[in-house]
């Protein structure tokens, strides 16, 4: 039987693209219903400067965790911030695969996710924002899908930072939702819009 892979970034693809104000913290200037597509067609999407700031800024933090202090061009606006979180996840294991299978709606599901950082049964997860309200994840399927993953980790912590300041956020495993009923309601929406075919063929897991 086929089985289909679901990431977190897939869906959370799908929920931006349904919000009511999708723009109030863009990090593309594309239509955001567009920017699923691309995502859901497995397109290359050139990386904006917000998702470039965060690539260097998830970097440095794990240089600096790592022992290595070296110059960095950012290094006057985000060495503080970087620092502060190096220390929170120094002696943790970086950039995790996992990967689990699941029957979902009589599908056959291969959901798989990539740890920022996994230390003493807590994720972690390194976001860098422009801006930063208490809650800003909580609707995020990204600690759902985590826990899902990863059995054993009872805390999911984001790591939020502008480049100065650090925002801690933490949900624990009772707290989070079942990723379930989202996959579920995910395959719903794909079969009302016409898309499911595409995703079959873009999302198969071999």
């Amino acid at each position: 039987m086929a089985r289909y892979m679901v990431t977190h970034s897939l869906l959370s693809a799908w929920l931006y693209s349904l919000k009511e104000n999708p723009y109030s913290d863009a990090t593309t200037e594309e239509n955001p219903m567009e920017d699923f597509l691309k995502v859901l067609r497995r397109e290359p999407r050139e990386a904006t400067e917000a998702m470039q700031n965060g690539l260097e800024f998830e970097a440095v933090c794990y240089r600096f965790a790592n022992g290595d202090h070296s110059l960095f061009s950012n290094e006057d606006k985000w060495g503080d911030a970087a620092s502060e979180i190096s220390d929170i996840i120094k002696g943790g294991t970086f950039q995790l695969k996992a990967k689990k299978m699941l029957t979902v709606a009589g599908t056959d599901v291969l959901l798989f996710g990539v740890l920022d950082v996994l230390k003493a049964g807590r994720i972690y997860d390194i976001k860098f924002t422009k801006s930063y309200d208490r809650g800003k994840f909580f609707d995020s399927t990204q600690h759902p899908a985590y826990f899902e993953l990863i059995p054993e980790a009872q805390e999911f912590t984001y790591l939020a930072s502008n480049g100065s300041a650090v925002y801690t956020e933490t949900y624990r495993r009772e707290e989070a939702r079942s990723i379930f009923p989202v996959i579920s309601d995910f395959f719903s929406w794909l079969d009302a819009a016409g898309l499911t075919q595409i995703y079959r063929e873009k999302w198969r897991a071999l």
